[in-house]
Formats: structure tokens, sequence, C-alpha cells
């Protein structure tokens, strides 16, 4: 077939002209970020729920929203509510040996990875809540879902594990009078508990929204900075700072050796703002396996909700909540949570009868001198094959 050159150049021009008009078409706008706000149900994208946090032994599959900024957003920054029916799987427990120093001179427990074995940290008090930091494998008893386990493989009192410290402290209005006080105690503490190439604490302000304003660090100057530029006012979102700092941070933390990973929460337990709920909260935590210490800023001389709240955090994952009766009595605390750190053991068993199918098992550890009182995290989720 043959066109002559007019032709040609006629049905050129028209595809041209036919392209061009599809590309004038005008793109569509960006939804304004106010649009988002304004819907409380959707999640936002740097809290949405994700699979359980990592282990000590290795981090956890990165999840699909982005690393979350330093800096975080409030009514736009809580997580989802995770589904009750579609339990995640839990972090893989690793199997615990003793190994040599390394290059900064503190000793290093080395992990294995394994699915079916459980770690737990615990501490032992007497009668007088005195610290006991001498005892053996036979002077306790382990249950793990009401049975005792089929092995203990490792059990060793642990004065020198390197620390991975969260402190959250509550910035909302309702601290505003005793607030200096606080930023000071807890400078202290950390000052005190963060040794240099060994261990490494983050600081998180919460109020309606969240404020990283000093990422995973050993610098005592970096953690310092990072209290003091804090400044209280707004609501509350203490679940919701709880919940992201288990799992994006304290379940994150990716060494190839064993850790403790402990929260430092510092509030009176209040919580108007958060969309995820306490008891969502709790299982981050207990999936992150961190213990939670609290110290309420309720200095009032009476427990209140938030008093309860705090008690709830803490006491499932095996921590405590201290009240002081006085402002001064908050830099005692800050060193009492100093010292139990310090003054822990760590068992590693294999579980009876265990099954990989993502349920709640318990964990109960006993003395066998009953006048002794051990407190451990109430229990963990079976990952999921």
């Amino acid at each position: 077939m043959k066109f002559h050159v007019p032709t040609l150049f006629l049905l050129g021009a028209l595809a041209a002209g036919s392209a061009a008009a599809q590309d004038s078409k005008p793109a569509p706008l960006p939804e304004a970020p106010s649009s988002v706000k304004q819907q409380p149900a959707a999640p936002a994208a740097g809290l949405e729920p994700a699979a359980a946090p990592a282990p000590t032994a290795a981090p956890a599959a990165a999840s699909a929203a982005p690393p979350a900024p330093k800096t975080e957003t409030g009514a736009g920054a809580a997580p989802a509510s995770p589904p009750a029916d579609n339990p995640k799987p839990a972090p893989a427990t690793p199997t615990q040996k003793p190994a040599a120093q390394d290059d900064t001179g503190y000793t290093v427990t080395t992990i294995k990875k394994r699915v079916d074995e459980v770690n737990v940290v615990f501490t032992v008090t007497d009668k007088h809540g005195h610290f006991v930091k001498d005892l053996k494998q036979d002077d306790i008893e382990v249950f793990d879902d009401h049975k005792p386990p089929q092995a203990v493989v490792y059990f060793k009192a642990e004065t020198d594990l390197p620390l991975r410290v969260g402190l959250l402290i509550d910035t909302s209005t309702s601290i505003r009078s005793r607030f200096k006080f606080e930023q000071e105690s807890a400078i202290e503490f950390l000052n005190q508990t963060v040794r240099p190439k060994a261990d490494k604490a983050f600081v998180l302000g919460f109020d309606t929204e969240r404020a990283l304003t000093a990422d995973f660090t050993d610098s005592s100057e970096s953690l310092s900075h990072g209290v003091r530029v804090l400044r209280p006012g707004g609501g509350t979102a203490l679940y919701d700072a709880v919940y992201w700092a288990c799992r994006d941070k304290l379940g994150k933390t990716g060494e190839p050796y064993a850790v403790r990973k402990a929260i430092v929460l510092v509030s009176d337990g209040d919580d108007n703002f958060s969309h995820v709920t306490r008891e969502e909260a709790v299982e981050m935590a207990q999936r992150a396996e961190v213990i939670i210490y609290a110290i309420s800023t309720n200095i009032m001389g009476m427990k209140g909700p938030g008093d309860r709240n705090l008690e709830r955090l803490a006491e499932s994952t095996g921590g405590r909540v201290f009240f002081p009766m006085r402002l001064e009595e908050v830099a005692d605390y800050f060193q009492a949570v100093q010292e139990e750190l310090r003054s822990q053991y760590m068992v590693d068993y294999k579980p009876a009868d265990f099954v990989p199918n993502g349920r709640f098992r318990s964990i109960q550890i006993e003395a066998r001198n009953k006048k002794l009182h051990v407190r451990a995290r109430q229990g963990y989720y079976a990952p999921l094959p």
C-alpha cells in the first residue's frame, strides 16, 4: 500500500494532537493532611499493627510501614487496634550461652535462636523487699502453662547483661507543676545507669504526640539533652507511647547477644488520647519481652485510676510501680529501678507439650523458699508455624 507524503503528514499530526489532548488532563490533587486527621478510625502509617517484635536473637522482618521519624505527630500517630481473633506470632526465644568478654570489657551472653525455648528475666526479693542475688537453679520452680518444663537449658544470676532502656516521660499538662524536678531525676538515672559501649537508652516524651528526643545511644550528653528539651502541655496518649516504644524500638534491637530490655515510665497513668487499649499495650510489651517500671507522678496520697493502669502495665511484664509520697522521693525510686536492673536472674527453658499455635501461655516462677517473692512476666505468645 502506498501513501502520499501529505497523507502521512496529516496522520502524524492527528496522532500527536490526540496524545497532547490526553496529556493535558489535570493530575488528581493530593489529599490534604487535614482530611486524614479528621478520620480518627484510619490507622497512622507509622504505627500500623505489625507482626511480633524481634526477639533478642535477631530483628523481625520489617513491617510494611516506613520507619517512624524521630518526631511523631499525635492524632494521626496512633496504631489501629490489632484484631483479637488473629494472634500475632510470638518472637522466637533464643538459647542463652555464656561467652567471653567482648572488646568493651563486659561479659556478653551469646544466643542461638530456638523457637521452642523460652527466656525469662526475673527478680527475687525477701520479705523486706531486699534483692536476693545468690539463688541456684534448684532453688526455683518454673511452670509453663501450669506444667513443669521439659528441660531447663540455662540459669544464671545476670548482673551485667547489656541494657536497652526506653525512658518514657509524660509531658501532658497534668504533670506541669513537678516536671522540672522529674527531668533532673531522670537525667541522673540515665547518667548512673547507662554504661558506655555496653548499654543504650532512648528518650521519648509524650502527650497527645510522641517526641523521640534522643534515639538509642550510650552518650550521657545526648540523653541529657533529650530530657531537657521536653516541654509539658497537651493531653495524654500513654498506651500509644508504650505500644510504639515496644514495637518499633525495643522490639527491634537486633543484637546477636542477650540484652535486658526495659521501659522506665514516668507518668500519672491517665490516658485520654490513645488509639490502642491498655491491654494491647500490655500484649505488645509481652511480645517484645520488655519489662516495664513505672514511677507515678501522682503525689496526692491515694491511688487513682491512673495508678491502677500503671500497675497493670508493670505487673504483667515483671516490673513494678513506685508511688512517691513526696516529690523528693522520685530520685530515690529512679535509683531503685537502677539497682533492680542489676539484680536479676535469667532462665531459659524448653516447655513441655509445646505447640506453635500463636496462643498465650502463662509463666509462673516460684522460689522453693516460700518467704521469697519472685517477680516475672506473666506469659508469652507461642510462635505460629
